[in-house]
């Protein structure tokens, strides 16, 4: 006799639950959409103090970089989610060609039914919020499963989503690696995973056997070129940013720069000098810098600094029992290495040097495709020539990061970074069906379309189909 597992049970139980309720229509209509929607938003107003703590708890983030990735981006897509559903539920007509004249048609959208969003630990709130904030817009029942490796994080949203949503159409399930295989093995209309491509391939895999539809977010090593007519000031500033922002821990931080070998050392110099300044000669106690998720993920970036990281040039210390790796800038490191192969989600921000454009874009091409690309030029047709000739899930021009912030830009990845998009109306597209409807009268019904056909149909069928 063979057992089933305990989180199979329960997940099995989850969705079978949250499909009667899709099923019964009382997530279709637009009021219960809004109201799910101005729910969440009352969440993340009310619960944001508990929410702050939650993420100082389980990533010592400072509570700025909190509010405004957490709390405030997640508000913010909520209000547009808001403002703009009324308009994009309703039907969109479409002109019809003579062939089937006369008629109308139009496209409408409806919900795909009980989607499955799995989050990440780096942004555990915005990152699980906004996608079934999304999902819930579109009509949809949700099965949201926080990070493990966030637990204050995911204990918050156990506790807070149910009051603030119909706790019958979003069921929160907690849980490791036995849970979350448990509800892969379910059938869903919809999932929505962001983490890892490793585990991404985990989830397309599963996701496979029922044909379910997916959105993955995923990550990779998202590239910085920085051309010799930058304004390296400004670059300087920007990228450091970017990279050491929540310690590195950000799908599309800069993974490494490329720059050219004419202003490398004088790049150098500015990102180390940056460091200094935003983080002081003692990073550890800066309460502008925050530490590693866990034990295991500092292991794994200190090995990545102890093999053929390249020369040092700011920072390299770590603190175990801190879980704290210093903002560290090495400089070329073995294109081989490990630090150069994996994807850093870290601290950590190698340079190496290049001839200039050309050779940039072959090492890029040479590598997954990313799922952010930046580029540092005053030059237009260098930016126009490194958009236009390489492949990543988004560009950003001297500037990083920000290309996520307007709603109206679709994010997603591409290759081994991800498929789908989602912020905004991509979002809302992503959890539902565009579904084509014609209708024709009864009459006229003429008779010339019907067997048995005669010479007169082929010269008339040769005329209006060309």
């Amino acid at each position: 006799m063979t057992t089933t597992p305990p989180a199979a049970v329960d997940a099995a139980l989850a969705a079978k639950s949250l499909r009667a309720t899709f099923d019964s229509g009382r997530t279709r209509p637009l009021a219960w959409r809004e109201e799910q929607l101005a729910g969440l938003r009352r969440m993340m107003e009310e619960g944001e103090a508990e929410l702050l703590e939650a993420l100082r708890q389980d990533l010592a983030r400072p509570k700025v970089e909190a509010f405004a990735a957490d709390i405030g981006h997640t508000r913010q897509e909520l209000r547009l989610l808001a403002k703009h559903l009324r308009r994009w539920v309703k039907p969109t007509r479409v002109r019809m060609p003579a062939t089937v004249a006369p008629a109308k048609g139009w496209i409408v959208t409806e919900p795909l039914g009980v989607a499955l969003v799995i989050a990440p630990w780096n942004y555990p709130i915005q990152l699980l919020v906004e996608p079934v904030g999304a999902a819930l817009a579109a009509g949809n029942c949700v099965l949201a499963k926080p990070s493990e490796l966030a637990p204050a994080c995911s204990a918050a949203l156990a506790r807070l989503l149910p009051r603030y949503v119909d706790p019958e159409a979003l069921t929160v399930v907690e849980g490791g690696v036995d849970e979350t295989t448990a509800l892969l093995a379910e059938r869903w209309d919809h999932i929505f995973f962001t983490g890892s491509t490793a585990v991404g391939h985990v989830v397309a895999e599963a996701a496979a056997k029922h044909l379910t539809p997916t959105v993955l977010e995923l990550g990779g090593k998202s590239p910085t070129y920085v051309h010799a007519s930058a304004d390296l000031d400004v670059a300087a500033r920007r990228i450091a940013w970017g990279k050491f922002l929540n310690a590195g821990q950000t799908c599309i931080a800069p993974d490494y720069v490329l720059v050219d070998h004419v202003v490398k050392d004088a790049l150098v110099q500015k990102l180390a000098r940056q460091v200094r300044a935003f983080y002081g000669s003692d990073p550890q106690a800066s309460k502008s810098f925050g530490r590693i998720v866990n034990d295991q993920h500092l292991e794994r970036l200190s090995g990545l600094l102890a093999s053929g990281a390249g020369t040092v040039a700011v920072g390299g210390q770590v603190d175990a029992a801190d879980r704290f790796v210093a903002p560290t800038i090495t400089v070329e490191p073995r294109p081989d290495s490990a630090i150069m192969r994996e994807e850093i989600f870290g601290p950590i921000l190698p340079v190496l040097g290049v001839g200039g454009p050309a050779e940039a874009k072959a090492f890029i091409a040479a590598r997954p495709k990313p799922l952010a690309l930046y580029v540092f030029a005053q030059r237009g047709e260098v930016v126009d020539d490194i958009v236009a000739t390489t492949s990543s899930g988004g560009v950003c021009v001297n500037q990083t990061l920000m290309h996520l912030l307007p709603a109206d830009l679709p994010f997603g990845g591409v290759g081994d970074s991800g498929m789908g998009a989602y912020h905004g109306r991509a979002g809302y597209d992503a959890f539902s069906h565009h579904k084509s409807v014609l209708r024709k009268r009864a009459k006229p019904d003429p008779r010339l379309l019907y067997p048995p056909y005669r010479p007169l149909v082929e010269r008339l069928v040769r005329r209006v189909i060309r």
